[in-house]
């Protein structure tokens, strides 16, 4: 570990298990009827994220849901039940925009924003893109509307603390997370790797990371087809957290509490 970077007393390593709803609002941002061959956000809702629910309370581990908008204007009593069992719930576009976003950006994160905490009556205080793009603007509305941590860049493999035009915050961190091997995404839609493989590789970067820095970040997409929301999948993320925790000072963590913790010892981050 270099400089002054530490992590909360008795713990060697943080997990961060992280949900990306992405319901229909993905078919529907993208002009496509979410009927057919374009239902698999659907399966989100109906069975995948309640899945998750059981799995988490279960083995009593923390987990941070990022929903966009959309899809909790179609799943309310989903989204409130996420809240109500005790996980976290952070905002993720509304429409999981995949488009170039000008001035109705703004519009969009303050229109999800105020969803979720009409929803709840608890307003969110992360949010991750939902397809990776990011502006100046983006932070600075997020910043306006008090956020306290993003989790959208692939920078690093640390915590750090977020700049907003140009200025570093000492009340906003960044979570960066890896999409290319610790997002079941890519591993399930393009490589189609199996199950059993998607563990094991899993398993290796959790251990290098322990052995490192100590920041493991997980994403996971509930949808059917290429998410992890089914059984078999779901059966390999329950083996992860027993993976974890079969080593000494690892510790699960939601994000804000992690967030919290980063912001009020903001001198040990970047």
């Amino acid at each position: 570990m270099k400089g002054k970077f530490r992590w909360p007393d008795g713990v060697r390593c943080v997990a961060l298990l992280t949900v990306d709803f992405d319901g229909p609002s993905h078919e529907i941002g993208r002009k496509l009827r979410p009927l057919g061959i374009n239902s698999w956000g659907r399966y989100s809702g109906r069975r995948g994220v309640p899945r998750y629910l059981d799995l988490f309370e279960k083995y009593e581990v923390p987990a941070t849901f990022f929903v966009p908008g959309y899809d909790a204007e179609c799943y309310p009593d989903v989204v409130r039940d996420i809240h109500r069992r005790g996980f976290e719930v952070a905002a993720h576009g509304y429409l999981h925009e995949s488009w170039a976003l000008g001035e109705e950006e703004s519009e969009l994160l303050a229109r999800t924003h105020h969803i979720l905490a009409d929803l709840l009556g608890q307003a969110p205080v992360g949010w991750r893109s939902p397809s990776g793009r990011k502006s100046a603007r983006t932070m600075r509305v997020l910043k306006e509307l008090g956020y306290r941590y993003d989790s959208s860049d692939k920078d690093l493999d640390l915590p750090y603390m977020a700049h907003v035009d140009g200025r570093r915050c000492t009340d906003m961190v960044e979570f960066p997370n890896n999409t290319s091997v610790l997002d079941d995404m890519p591993l399930f839609k393009f490589s189609v790797t199996p199950p059993s493989e998607v563990l094991d590789l899993w398993r290796q970067e959790f251990d290098s990371l322990y052995a490192e820095n100590g920041y493991f970040i997980l994403t996971f997409h509930p949808r059917s087809g290429w998410g992890s929301g089914i059984p078999s999948r779901v059966k390999i993320i329950e083996e992860m957290i027993r993976h974890v925790r079969q080593h000494e000072g690892a510790c699960f963590f939601s994000l804000t509490a992690l967030a919290d913790w980063c912001n009020a010892h903001h001198d040990c981050f970047e």
